[in-house]
């Protein structure tokens, strides 16, 4: 019977950022004649698929490569199916499925024109191992395959976010979190996993659970970490500020992203004009990262903050229309009219950052005497 030290022996061995990859001898013309006799099927058919892969590297064929790593990921899963009672090729299996998916993200490189195509057909091998994994339905936790599940939705997850198949996650995420392996899985593949689907509800615009999975990634991530933290945070800091946590300067300047700085004043003040000019300045970052969109919502956090600065200047439950619409003048909107201001108010009312009513009749907005402007964090 095999091992899982024997299984990590054999993954390092057919691993594309292993140094036997740069060994001149393994770039024979007959590759299959090194390999014939000396292996039992199908790890002859992965060493040979794997030798075939690293001379394409070399040779740049990406294409070729990917073909050959693809082949490779098909034979591991025959010897998933074939292992009936063990787990050992599970580190066969994660470092099959990461070559794939790099391999897989070269040869994109090389295609422009494949459009995704090539990352979206490495998505269905992986997906092949998942189902493989999940459907180890043993009693017996220990020598499961199911262990190897978060690793693969991991994997998954990075191609679909790569490809914008967000959609795609919903299957893996329902599978993941019904797992009773959950707190056996490593401490680093739970927190990549909560990165993913911390982004995910983010843009579902699910901002409370994406606050509790990004903060849960950002406070185990490994305090040496800096890259991986900030990255967390690039996504967790505009979560926060939409439920109405601002960032210290001193967070923000630790981990580079003064650029939300420039967002706190603004936002809290229900400066409009500001954010205009800070969206402008940090446009190309905001854009990089894919959190636009997500930063322009805090547009309404200011309308929020702004009219409840009139609320506290009035000193009444009964506000005038004109008294927002002035406001919102002062703040930049200067060519905001009566019907614009109300459709403002009637939106934060709708998104409960308001609570209240808007009397056409008499153009005021009438808003509760108890909890006028609920807090943000219990959006």
């Amino acid at each position: 019977m095999y091992r899982l030290s024997e299984g990590d022996e054999l993954a390092r061995l057919i691993s594309l950022r292993d140094p036997h990859v740069t060994n001149r001898n393994l770039r024979s013309s007959d590759i299959a004649s090194l390999v014939e006799g000396n292996c039992v099927a199908p790890i002859d058919e992965i060493i040979i698929c794997h030798l075939l892969c690293v001379k394409a590297v070399i040779e740049k064929d990406y294409l070729a490569a990917y073909s050959h790593q693809s082949q490779c990921v098909v034979s591991v899963v025959k010897v998933l199916m074939s292992q009936k009672d063990q787990n050992w090729c599970l580190p066969l299996m994660y470092t099959t499925c990461l070559d794939l998916r790099l391999v897989a993200q070269k040869a994109e490189a090389t295609q422009p024109q494949s459009n995704g195509k090539i990352l979206e057909k490495a998505a269905e091998s992986l997906l092949s191992c998942f189902r493989v994994c999940c459907a180890d339905n043993r009693t017996s936790e220990e020598d499961t395959k199911r262990h190897g599940m978060l690793y693969l939705a991991n994997q998954l997850l990075k191609v679909y976010f790569r490809i914008n198949k967000l959609h795609l996650c919903k299957p893996l995420i329902r599978a993941i979190d019904s797992s009773s392996l959950w707190y056996q899985f490593p401490l680093a593949q739970q927190i990549t996993y909560r990165y993913f689907v911390g982004r995910k509800a983010m843009f579902d615009s699910e901002y409370q659970a994406a606050n509790e999975y990004l903060s849960f990634a950002f406070e185990n991530c490994h305090k040496k970490s800096h890259k991986n933290k900030r990255l967390i945070l690039t996504y967790l800091v505009p979560v926060k500020m939409l439920l109405g946590y601002m960032p210290t300067k001193q967070l923000l300047e630790k981990y580079n992203l003064l650029q939300f700085w420039d967002l706190v004043s603004v936002v809290k003040n229900g400066d409009l004009r500001g954010i205009d000019s800070v969206m402008e300045k940090h446009e190309k970052f905001f854009i990089s990262a894919g959190i636009y969109l997500i930063v322009e919502k805090l547009k309404i956090t200011a309308y929020r903050n702004l009219f409840r600065k009139v609320f506290l200047v009035e000193n009444t439950h009964q506000i005038d229309i004109a008294s927002f619409q002035a406001a919102l003048q002062v703040m930049g909107e200067k060519d905001v009219d009566t019907d614009e201001t109300q459709c403002i108010v009637a939106n934060l009312i709708y998104q409960g950052k308001i609570k209240g009513y808007i009397s056409y009749q008499h153009k005021k907005v009438v808003v509760s005497k108890q909890t006028a402007f609920p807090p943000l964090s219990s959006m």
